[in-house]
This record gives structure tokens, C-alpha cells and sequence, in this order.
């Protein structure tokens, strides 16, 4: 079904006619607004989970937005699940990277979404031609797909671990064992 708004009244046609009036001024196509992109897990705080949606939502409008609000995501995922020390995102970042507890394709993949971030937040030229230089659409979707691994790492897999352990210790528990270590 297509919705449409024709001279400011609302109206759907299976056919995409709509007559309200006999004379038409403006018809307007009324189009779902959502995203491609899988949910945000559960397990990701709501503020976190906010620019995540963010991103996706602007995504198919503008790169530039969507790797711009990628990096805010970044920055306070790292600071809420990597307990890094505030400072600019480079040195969080490295912080992460130099603690080794990130998986490497991880580790070399978080400063994408800082550099790509750049792009969309600052005038940077390129050397070659001066002009500046833009955020390519696979770009921020690389960005997305970045941020989606980071929850599962920080957020999902350890919620996932803390209810298997739950059950197998209250399963050992019943049989008269001690708790896992």
C-alpha cells in the first residue's frame, strides 16, 4: 500500500491514484523511515545504543552524518566498556589497541571509524586534487559494521557468558558441587 498526503489530506491507493479533490495541487509520497541494519543488542546501554541507531537511521541520507555519529558511538563505547581514560579519541583509542585485550581484526579496524569520522566532522583536503575529502557510503557502513562487532565483544558475549555460568553453577549447586572458578 502507498501512502500519500494530497493537498495536506492523507490518503492511500494500492493502485499509487489518490484523487481527494478534483483539482490537485501537491501530492507528496509518504515513505516508511527505518533502517537496514540489525537492531542494537539489548545489552548495550541506552545512550550508547542511541547514536548507534542514530547512524543507521541517517545512513541512507548521509555518510557524512552517519560516520560522524559512528564516532561519537565509538568514543563513548570506549570510555562506558574499555574503562579508557578520557582524552581525544586517538589516544583512547591507541589506549585500547596497546592493552591487547581486543581481538586484532578489532584492534585494527577501531581506527577506521575515528579517520572516517574526521572526514565527516572536519574540512580535510586532499593533497592531490584540494578538494575536500568526502565520506564514501561503504565507508560509514564499514564504520556500522565495526560498532556492531564492538557490542558483541564488550556487550553480548559477556552477558552470554554471565547466564551460562549462572546455570551451569546453579545446576552444580543442586548437585551438592562448588561453583565454577
Amino acid at each position: 500500500m502507498n501512502l500519500y498526503l494530497v493537498n495536506g489530506n492523507a490518503g492511500n491507493s494500492q493502485s499509487g491514484l489518490v484523487i481527494i479533490e478534483n483539482t490537485i495541487k501537491s501530492v507528496i509520497a509518504i515513505r516508511p523511515f527505518g533502517s537496514n541494519r540489525p537492531p542494537c543488542p539489548q545489552e548495550v546501554p541506552e545512550s550508547i545504543a542511541l547514536d548507534y541507531r542514530e547512524a543507521c537511521l541517517v545512513f541512507p541520507f548521509s555518510s557524512k552524518a552517519s560516520a560522524a555519529l559512528s564516532r561519537r558511538c565509538l568514543q563513548n563505547l570506549l570510555r562506558d566498556a574499555a574503562k579508557v581514560k578520557p582524552s581525544d579519541l586517538s589516544k583512547e583509542i591507541q589506549e585500547v589497541i596497546d592493552s591487547g585485550k581486543l581481538p586484532s581484526q578489532l584492534g585494527d579496524s577501531i581506527d577506521a571509524i575515528r579517520n572516517i569520522g574526521n572526514f565527516a566532522a572536519h574540512p580535510i583536503k586532499g593533497k592531490s586534487t584540494g578538494e575536500i575529502v568526502d565520506v564514501e557510503p561503504e565507508e560509514a557502513e564499514w564504520n556500522l559494521d565495526v560498532l556492531e562487532s564492538l557490542f558483541d565483544f564488550y556487550y553480548v558475549q559477556p552477558a552470554k557468558v554471565v547466564k551460562k555460568r549462572e546455570a551451569l553453577n546453579a545446576k552444580l549447586s543442586e548437585a551438592g558441587k562448588p561453583p565454577m572458578k
